[in-house]
C-alpha cells in the first residue's frame, strides 16, 4: 500500500510517499480502507518533532480516517466488511491514518455518519471529539450559558460553535473580519474582530459586566491569563493549547474559575454522539480545501501557515471515491 513515512522529524519534505507492507487485522481489530483523513495542528506538531519520546521512527502518522472495512480481525463482532466507519486512530499508540490501510481496535471505531462524505466525516472525527470532551465532558456547559470560543474559523472552532450551540448555549467567539460571515453561519451569536477589537471589552459590554461562563481556548498565547477578566463566578476554562510559557493565573482564584487541559480520548461513545448531533443537522464539518495524500506535504505548509486562508478543516482524499465534490 501507499503511505506517507516520516523517516525524520523536520519541515514538510521530512514526508517521504512510498510503498509499504499492508496492514493484517489482528484479535479485536478492524482492517480499513481509508478513503479520507484530514490534517491538523496536532499532525505538524508531531512531524517536527514536539513529542519525539512517543513517536518512534520511521513513523506512519495521521490522526483521522473515514473508510469502509475490508476485514475484521478474530472476536469482532461490531463490524462487518463494507461498513463505513469514522474513528480517530489511538494518539502515541502505533500507525497513524496517512495510508491506504489502517488497522484499530473496534471500540474506538463508529459506524459514519450517513448524510457525511468521507471527506467530511474525516475532517470531523478528531476535532468533534476534541470539542465533545472539552465543552460536554470538561466544561459541563449547560442549556442558558454564556461561552467564548477562541478561533471560532478553525477546525475545532468552527465545530465548537455548532456544538455550543446545540447544547442551548450564547456563542462568543473570535476571527479576523474576513471569517466573520463564517462563523455567523456556523451559529456564532456574538463575532468579535480580534484585531481591531479587544475581547475583553466586547464581552463586558454584551453581558452588562457578568462574563461568560465558559471561555474555550484553541490559540493559546495569553489567553489562559486574561480568561479571568471575561469569566463569570465559578467559570471554566478549558485548553487544547500547550503552554508555552508559564502564566500568573492568580486572578482565577477571585472567579472561583477551575481551569481544564483537554488531550482527546478515543473511544465509540463520543462518535455516536457526534454522529446523531450530525443526522438532526445540527453539526456539520466545513471542508476549507482538499488535497490528495501524495500533497500531505503541501497541506502541512499551508496550515502551519500564518493567513493561510482556511476556514474549516484541510481534508485529504486517499481513495478515489472520497470525491471531492461530494463534500
Amino acid at each position: 500500500m501507499k503511505a506517507l513515512i516520516l523517516d525524520s522529524f523536520g519541515g514538510p519534505d521530512a514526508f517521504a510517499y512510498r510503498d509499504v507492507a499492508k496492514p493484517v487485522a489482528q484479535a479485536g481489530q478492524v482492517l480499513v480502507r481509508v478513503h479520507a483523513t484530514s490534517i491538523n495542528p496536532l499532525d505538524y506538531q508531531v512531524r517536527r518533532g514536539d513529542y519525539p519520546d512517543l513517536v518512534p521512527l520511521p513513523a506512519i502518522t495521521g490522526h483521522d480516517v473515514s473508510g469502509v472495512v475490508e476485514a475484521v480481525g478474530p472476536g469482532v463482532t461490531a463490524f462487518s466488511p463494507g461498513d463505513e466507519v469514522w474513528y480517530t486512530p489511538q494518539i502515541f499508540d502505533g500507525a497513524g491514518s496517512y495510508a491506504e490501510y489502517h488497522v484499530a481496535a473496534e471500540g474506538i471505531i463508529g459506524l459514519k455518519p450517513p448524510s457525511l462524505s468521507h471527506l467530511q466525516a474525516a475532517s470531523l472525527s478528531l476535532v468533534g471529539g476534541t470539542a465533545w470532551e472539552a465543552l460536554v465532558v470538561r466544561a459541563a456547559l449547560r442549556v442558558g450559558e454564556r461561552i467564548l470560543v477562541h478561533g471560532g474559523a478553525g477546525g475545532v472552532g468552527h465545530v465548537a460553535i455548532q456544538l455550543a450551540k446545540a447544547m442551548g448555549a450564547r456563542v462568543f467567539t473570535t476571527v479576523r473580519e474576513d471569517n466573520a460571515e463564517f462563523v455567523r453561519q456556523m451559529g456564532a451569536d456574538v463575532v468579535i474582530d480580534y484585531e481591531h477589537q479587544d475581547y475583553v471589552d466586547v464581552v463586558l459590554r454584551e453581558t452588562a459586566g457578568q462574563g461568560v461562563d465558559v471561555v474555550f481556548d484553541t490559540i493559546g498565547g495569553d489567553t489562559l491569563a486574561r480568561s479571568p477578566d471575561v469569566l463569570a463566578q465559578l467559570g471554566r476554562v478549558v485548553s487544547i493549547v500547550d503552554i508555552a510559557q508559564p502564566q500568573n493565573l492568580i486572578q482565577a482564584w477571585g472567579r472561583n474559575a477551575s481551569y481544564h487541559f483537554v488531550f482527546t480520548r478515543q473511544h465509540r461513545g463520543k462518535l455516536d454522539e457526534l454522529s446523531a448531533l450530525v443526522e438532526r443537522g445540527q453539526l456539520k464539518p466545513h471542508v476549507g480545501a482538499v488535497y490528495t495524500l501524495a500533497e500531505v506535504p503541501r497541506a502541512h505548509a499551508r496550515l502551519q501557515s500564518a493567513n493561510n486562508g482556511l476556514q474549516g478543516k484541510i481534508a485529504i482524499a486517499v481513495a478515489p471515491m472520497a470525491d471531492p465534490a461530494s463534500a
